[in-house]
């Protein structure tokens, strides 16, 4: 009985070891871990130094990666990886791991990786500090004049959760973060944070990089599989089993993460010479169950401002940057007309956690760029409990405005200010919103298109009507609307023609405490 079934088990053999370091960890390996680590108390990650926390973020800028030192760079791996040190920002350690046909390998820390801007500097820095993340680069640009791949920095796994990503010819901007607990209430919002990597040694020929990530914090503990595909449009497949410590009030799934100082529906600071300063300038999304795109154009708040937009079915969301022309910033160093949208979008039939739910933007007041005030993400309806655990799939993309899918007519452009010449009491605001695209591209200017708009609680939409500007091919939604004394104006809007939606819904929502409404900051 023994002997012929040994050429079987040979082949099976045989199979395992051509099939490398899949077989030896992966994402189940990776999901014991969490689950194991959920039933223990919470450890916060080691922290940096204070010396190395208290660094400016320039003078931590001036701590340089030496690229002759990347991951992979010899092994002809069309992907490389650069470490990210601890320091400013960046104040917990991450241990960082590799996994090829041998098993999994720890990268220890090395400060010769880096150059510092003075040997003091780097005579402080501990031998066993730790790096706090990863950078990975990719030939985007194709190939070199001298025949080399040109290398590009793609995606960012940096500090707490956050990863940062862009497609080519793509300028760095806003980002995704692994999770988000509690975003926006009173309670106060928790940060959990990635706390070890593994990434699989890719084939030299390979175009895609698969890195494994432990997210650990207060009341949770996730498992994460990321499945990275970059190029124009740079995606990410990704796999998430969570366990829960504690009850959550507030689940942020796939959360996003963004800057809006001001757009073309807001006031410009004093001083500032930019037509407009934003990585991102609208919220999309799509609902599956109804069909329905629905747009909400950022706004910096003068308070806190969190909306819920309740979806029964969510086919995908984002935080989106359409103004793609340098005119619309003159910023010739941020380049903000050059920073990516990103896209999310739930994968699988019997996805846990997707469904119905809301949607939630939260925007923060600032009076800087340089402070990310906007995020996005989505709130199932199914509360979340201690001892549970939860799996979600999504894709999660980087790029052009076209990542999204969507082919209906689209509000290109927002203008908000003050009506006095129709509305002698001041208080009304007229609102113009220039649609373009979709079905409206082959229409001719004399087409029946109408325009649909109502108000929120307490706002009298004075009047509404639509018409063709032939100078910018656009249609125009005009909109006079009177908000209610001391409470938001909320407005939708759409256009039809033969009775149908030609475009997204376009929504608005401008608290009383705004400049537009003449209660300045």
């Amino acid at each position: 009985m023994i002997g012929p079934r040994l050429p079987v088990l040979l082949f099976v053999f045989v199979l395992m070891a051509l099939s490398g370091y899949a077989q030896a960890f992966g994402f189940k390996d990776i999901t014991e871990k969490a689950k194991a680590l959920a039933g223990e108390t919470y450890q916060r990650p080691a922290q940096a130094p204070d010396f190395l926390r208290n660094l400016s973020y320039a003078d931590f800028q001036s701590i340089r990666f030496k690229p002759e030192q990347s991951l992979w760079r010899s092994g002809g791996s069309r992907f490389q990886v650069m470490m990210i040190p601890q320091g400013s920002v960046y104040t917990n350690a991450v241990q960082l791991n590799v996994i090829d046909s041998e098993g999994v390998h720890p990268i220890g820390f090395d400060k010769r990786r880096f150059d510092y801007p003075n040997a003091e500097l780097a005579k402080r820095i501990p031998a066993d500090l730790g790096y706090a993340g990863f950078k990975l680069t990719y030939p985007l640009s194709g190939k070199s004049p001298v025949g080399k791949a040109a290398q590009n920095q793609f995606l960012v796994f940096g500090g707490g959760s956050y990863f940062r990503g862009v497609g080519a010819n793509q300028n760095f901007g806003l980002s995704g973060r692994g999770i988000a607990v509690d975003t926006g209430l009173p309670s106060g919002e928790e940060f959990p944070a990635f706390t070890e990597f593994w990434m699989e040694h890719p084939k030299a020929d390979s175009d895609v990089l698969v890195v494994y990530g432990l997210l650990d914090g207060p009341s949770l503990v996730g498992a994460y599989r990321f499945e990275i595909h970059p190029g124009n449009n740079t995606k990410m497949d990704v796999t998430v089993q969570l366990f829960f410590r504690d009850d959550i009030e507030q689940l942020g799934q796939a959360p996003l993460t963004s800057m809006f100082y001001y757009g073309d529906n807001t006031l410009r600071p004093r001083g500032e010479w930019r037509p407009q300063v934003h990585d991102s300038d609208g919220l999309l999304i799509n609902d599956g169950e109804t069909g329905e795109w629905l747009w909400r154009p950022l706004i910096n708040p003068a308070e806190l401002q969190l909306s819920y937009h309740h979806v029964q079915d969510l086919n995908g969301f984002g935080l989106i940057q359409r103004d793609r022309k340098f005119d619309d910033f003159q910023d010739s160093e941020a380049r903000y007309d050059r920073r990516p949208s990103m896209w999310v979008k739930p994968l699988g039939e019997d996805n846990e956690g997707w469904g119905q739910g809301e949607v939630v933007l939260v925007e923060i007041p600032s009076r800087s760029e340089t402070n990310d005030n906007i995020v996005a993400f989505f709130k199932p309806d199914q509360p979340v409990k201690a001892g549970e655990t939860r799996r979600l799939k999504y894709s999660v993309a980087f790029g052009e405005p076209e990542i999204t899918g969507q082919s209906s007519g689209r509000a290109v452009s927002t203008f908000v200010g003050k009506d006095t010449v129709n509305d002698k009491s001041g208080d009304a605001l007229r609102l113009i919103v220039d649609f373009k695209g979709g079905e409206l591209a082959g229409l001719r200017p004399g087409a029946a298109v109408v325009s649909q708009v109502s108000g929120g609680e307490g706002v009298e939409v004075i009047e509404h009507f639509v018409e063709y500007l032939e100078v910018t091919d656009v249609w125009r939604l005009s909109i006079l609307a009177k908000p209610p004394a001391e409470k938001p104006l909320t407005l939708r809007g759409l256009l039809n023609r033969d009775g149908k939606p030609v475009t997204e819904t376009w929504t608005y929502l401008l608290g009383p405490a705004t400049d537009l409404r003449g209660n300045p900051r």
